[in-house]
C-alpha cells in the first residue's frame, strides 16, 4: 500500500482525467481544429442521447460528480462534423480507483474524425503524452470495436496512467477514461487494454440511450 502522503496527493490530482477528458472532447466537437463534412448531418436525425448513471459497470462504479455542466458549457452545439450537440459525463469511483466517462450526442457527420480528433487532442496541452499507441478493439462478447490506448499524463510532479477507449457513431461519441491511486504510475505496457475495451463496451451499453 502507498503511503499516505502519496494516496492524499493521488485524490489531489484525481480529477486530471476529467480534465484530459473535456480537452479530448473538445478537439472532438471542433474546437481546436477542423474536418469532417459540413453537411448538417444525417437527415434522420439523433438516435441516441448520452447519460449519467448514478453506477456503472454493473454496480461496479458509483457516481462523484456528474460533469456535464462543465462539458456543456465548453463544447459548441455545432462545428464542421457535429451538429445539435450536447454533452453529458460524470466521474465515478470503486475503491482506489477513479473512471470517467464524457460523451457527445447530435449529429455526427464522420465518427472516425471525431475519434482521432478525441484522441489527438487529449495530448494537446503538452502535459499528456502517448504511452500505448491507439488501435482498435472489438469488444470479447462481439459488437462495435473501440478504440483504445494509454496516456501519461504528468501533474503536480506526479506521472499519472491513463488508459483510454474512444468510440462514436452517427448520433453519438465518448470516451473512458480510468486512473488508481494506488498505483497511479502503473507501467502502461502493463494495462490489459483488451480488458479495458470490454469494460468501456459495457459502460457505452450503460450510458447510451435511444432517443423517444
Amino acid at each position: 500500500m502507498p503511503p499516505k502522503r502519496n494516496a492524499g496527493k493521488a485524490w489531489g490530482i484525481i480529477g486530471v482525467a476529467a480534465g484530459v477528458l473535456v480537452i479530448g472532447t473538445l478537439a472532438g466537437a471542433g474546437v481546436f481544429r477542423g474536418g469532417g463534412s459540413s453537411s448538417g448531418g444525417s437527415d434522420d436525425g439523433p438516435k441516441y442521447r448520452i447519460t449519467v448513471p448514478q453506477t456503472l459497470a454493473g454496480g461496479e462504479y458509483k457516481l462523484v460528480k456528474d460533469i456535464s455542466q462543465q462539458a456543456g458549457s465548453a463544447v459548441p452545439h455545432d462545428g464542421a462534423n457535429e451538429h445539435g450537440i450536447e454533452a453529458a459525463g460524470g466521474q465515478y469511483s470503486s475503491g482506489t480507483k477513479s473512471l470517467v466517462t464524457l460523451g457527445l450526442y447530435g449529429v455526427i457527420d464522420d465518427p472516425e474524425t471525431t475519434v482521432d480528433h478525441t484522441i489527438r487532442g487529449m495530448t494537446g496541452d503538452g502535459k499528456t503524452e502517448v504511452a500505448v499507441a491507439d488501435k482498435k478493439f472489438t469488444p470479447s462478447g462481439g459488437g462495435d470495436s473501440l478504440t483504445c490506448g494509454v496516456d501519461v499524463r504528468t501533474e503536480m510532479g506526479q506521472k499519472v496512467t491513463l488508459p483510454f477507449c474512444v468510440w462514436a457513431d452517427s448520433s453519438t461519441s465518448g470516451n473512458v477514461a480510468e486512473t488508481d491511486a494506488s498505483e497511479l504510475s502503473k507501467d502502461p505496457q502493463s494495462v490489459d487494454l483488451q480488458e479495458f475495451a470490454d469494460r468501456a463496451d459495457r459502460i457505452r451499453e450503460e450510458v447510451r440511450k435511444p432517443l423517444g
